[in-house]
């Protein structure tokens, strides 16, 4: 059952990457090798996912940790997908509105 104990462990996770990465200072644009443009789309359908939890949460009660873990599960898949990047020497792609 999913309860806080699991959240707060990928939350621990997510901190123990982290301090191994640059600190976002521009929005990434998802991409990267194989293992990191994968986990950026699974992190893509787990945001889906969380979509469709609060869809139903309007009509039917879902439980709050539910809704919050698929939100910590999307994080920690974004910061995983940095790290495989990092692991793997990939360049991070960087958005710039200015280029259009």
């Amino acid at each position: 059952m999913i309860s806080e104990t699991e959240i707060e462990e990928l939350e621990n996770w997510m901190d123990e990457y982290e301090t191994q990465l640059e600190p976002l200072q521009y929005f990434i644009l998802p991409g990267g090798g194989k293992s990191a443009t994968a986990l950026h789309v699974c992190r893509t359908v787990c945001r889906r996912a969380e979509r469709s939890l609060v869809f139903l949460n309007e009509s039917e009660e879902v439980r709050p940790e539910l809704i919050k873990y698929l939100n910590r599960l999307s994080d920690y898949l974004f910061v995983l997908a940095r790290y495989v990047s990092k692991l793997n020497e990939e360049k991070e792609e960087y958005w710039n509105p200015n280029d259009r």
